[in-house]
């Protein structure tokens, strides 16, 4: 059973490996509280918690985590601006933290490794987190668009507890 769990933490390992980088996987798993959550009903893994905090939701759809506002915390204490954020101006603050969507003319300075459909954690101009959310264009289009929604926000901080 513990060499199941040791293969699955390697496989969840690999997967953050591909899609945030070895530098935010190495933030997030930085020691062994980690506690992997089974589906009842098909076996397969859903959630990954640190500790007791919900670190990443598993997407069987697509095969990749969906960040928690929790690791977007650990991330942008850890990993210095702008890696996996997109930085919005300060006005719009409080609309993003009421889980409304970031258009491209709010959009100040974005990672230029981020690429269409990829997690991001929005944040304002002091680097203080509003939001995470998904990137609808690949970042040159996102630098010339002044109209459009560019991230979808799933989670906006005023819509959840922390």
């Amino acid at each position: 059973m513990e060499q199941d769990l040791l293969i699955t933490l390697r496989k969840v390992k690999a997967i953050c490996d591909y899609q945030f980088g070895p530098l935010i996987t190495d933030v997030l798993f930085d020691n062994n509280n980690i506690h992997i959550e089974f589906s009842k009903n098909t076996g397969r893994m859903r959630h990954i918690y640190y500790q007791e905090n919900l670190l990443l939701n598993f997407r069987p759809t697509n095969g990749f985590f969906t960040l928690s506002l929790f690791s977007a915390k650990k991330i942008i204490r850890s990993v210095p601006k702008p890696i996996l954020r997109v930085i919005v101006q300060n006005e719009i603050s409080e609309f993003i933290k009421k889980g409304r969507n970031v258009f491209c003319k709010h959009i100040i300075d974005i990672d230029d490794n981020l690429r269409a459909l990829d997690e991001v954690i929005v944040v304002n101009q002091k680097d203080e987190l509003l939001a995470i959310g998904k990137l609808m264009f690949p970042v040159p289009y996102l630098r010339s668009f002044k109209r459009g929604i560019a991230v979808n926000v799933r989670r906006g901080i005023d819509k959840s507890k922390i």
